[in-house]
């Protein structure tokens, strides 16, 4: 009897999680599609037909898919809860469950525990795939703009990739390798000064890439001799091509070794270490601010006491006044540079943290999501895409807004790191609490049979709402 028991006690829970692998599956492939096409339109152009294998252009295309499964999965969790019971209770079997005893908190148990497993095994992802993924991701961006610096021209930035050139391109097309508004400083010549400027032009590659070959319409040439400062010459053309070296942009594959990580390429114990280092040094700065405070104070005392002095001593006590003066402007000095050394020491330590509770919050955002969608997905009574999708979407997009703007705020040190990362699940965590709790209070009926061994008779007719029979 017991073991049937316990075996019928794990019927509901594993029927609950079942409803929601579906779903899952369905919507981490369903966003990871969507991600990766959304990438696809974004770079492809700027990798197919420059020369790069298939093979470098894949390992491109898959070490991003790393970040977007760290976004896919707590949007995939959410989606599943809004389907899974939003059919459960479309069915009637929420109400059900209800009748047959079980809370919405039971219900709600297994799919948190399972959130939990889901977190923590995207804690793991976030510390030990996804730095490693980020920093061999950065290193083969590397190399391909080595390769292809057409990669590297924005338009209305200064593009100096290219030894001895500075490229400036007003406007650039992406599908193409048209330009608009080129203005380029040749600095090949130390003797002459050009600069050339054309109305448009486009950019390719010579058949072996080791030249940069640029053709210009509609422009001038202006010729300095720097030498003699008297010979200016401008030149005006229909037509000019210009053909650059640029034999180091070959494509090669850089040791992963030779750059240093970032942030974003470090886990949360690597980086909790450098914030440790940081905070020594920070200590050892304020101890200099302290020091030099301490060495102000004890020279203008030292100059206030001579003006003190006597007029017969006042040529004595002029010295003593001007060595404070100028021990208290070095003060000031050392001062100033010590507070900005401190105040870049806290950025850092700042971002350093946003980095390391970013590790923990967006993993933590499954059980938020479970604790909203449970609620949101027996209201709606829908078990449909559609409206799960879209009321996934605006939680997220609420708490991805959250999210990002505590981020900006703990990095302009206007809130603390931990605030500013938490603050979104505080939030959103607060709502699926509420929205629970009035969920739950809506005509629960709960079943004491499986406690009747356990609680006394007395209590157990006070709670059934009986008086106690009399023997």
């Amino acid at each position: 009897m017991d073991l049937r028991s316990a075996r019928q006690s794990f019927l509901v829970p594993r029927y609950l999680i079942r409803a929601h692998a579906g779903p899952f599956l369905f919507s981490v492939t369903t966003l990871m599609f969507l991600f990766l096409l959304q990438f696809v339109m974004k770079f492809i152009d700027q990798l197919v037909g420059k020369g790069l294998t298939p093979w470098v252009i894949t390992e491109f295309v898959a070490l991003n898919l790393s970040w977007m499964l760290v976004l896919a999965i707590p949007m995939s969790v959410l989606v599943a809860t809004l389907m899974a019971f939003g059919d459960l209770s479309s069915k009637n079997e929420i109400t059900a469950l209800k009748a047959s005893g079980i809370s919405i908190y039971r219900m709600l148990f297994p799919v948190a525990v399972t959130a939990a497993v889901i977190a923590f095994g995207l804690v793991l992802f976030n510390n030990q795939v996804l730095p490693e993924s980020n920093h061999r991701l950065k290193t083969l961006t590397i190399d391909i703009r080595r390769k292809k610096p057409t990669l590297t021209l924005n338009p209305g930035i200064f593009s100096q990739d290219i030894s001895g050139y500075s490229i400036l391109v007003r406007k650039t097309f992406e599908k193409t390798n048209d330009l608009e508004g080129v203005t380029l400083y040749d600095y090949t010549n130390p003797n002459m000064n050009v600069t050339i400027t054309a109305e448009r032009g486009t950019i390719s590659f010579s058949p072996d890439y080791r030249k940069l070959i640029m053709d210009l319409w509609n422009g001038e040439i202006h010729q300095l001799d720097l030498q003699k400062m008297a010979s200016y010459r401008r030149i005006r053309f229909v037509t000019h091509r210009i053909v650059m070296d640029v034999e180091g942009f070959e494509f090669e594959r850089t040791s992963e070794a030779l750059f240093s990580r970032g942030d974003r390429e470090l886990s949360a114990e690597a980086m909790r270490m450098i914030v440790d280092s940081l905070k020594v040094l920070k200590d050892g700065v304020e101890e200099k601010v302290r020091t030099a405070m301490d060495v102000d104070f004890h020279a203008r005392l030292a100059g206030t006491a001579g003006s003190a002095a006597p007029y017969a001593a006042y040529q004595m006590s002029e010295p003593t006044s001007l060595v404070a003066s100028n021990q208290a402007r070095l003060t000031s000095t050392t001062v100033s540079g010590l507070l900005f050394q401190l105040d870049s020491l806290d950025k850092q330590i700042d971002q350093y943290m946003v980095e390391i509770y970013k590790k923990y919050t967006i993993p933590v955002a499954c059980l938020v999501f479970v604790l909203v969608g449970v609620p949101l997905g027996i209201m709606a009574r829908r078990g449909g895409f559609g409206i799960a999708s879209t009321l996934s979407l605006g939680f997220f997009v609420l708490y991805w807004a959250c999210l990002i703007g505590g981020e900006k705020l703990a990095d302009r040190d206007i809130l603390s790191p931990f605030f500013g990362m938490w603050s979104a699940n505080i939030i959103i965590g607060l709502m699926g609490i509420l929205l629970t709790i009035r969920i739950g209070r809506e005509s629960v009926v709960i079943n004491w049979d499986f406690l009747q061994k356990y609680i006394p008779r007395r209590w157990r007719t006070r709670m059934e709402g009986e008086r106690e029979p009399v023997e």
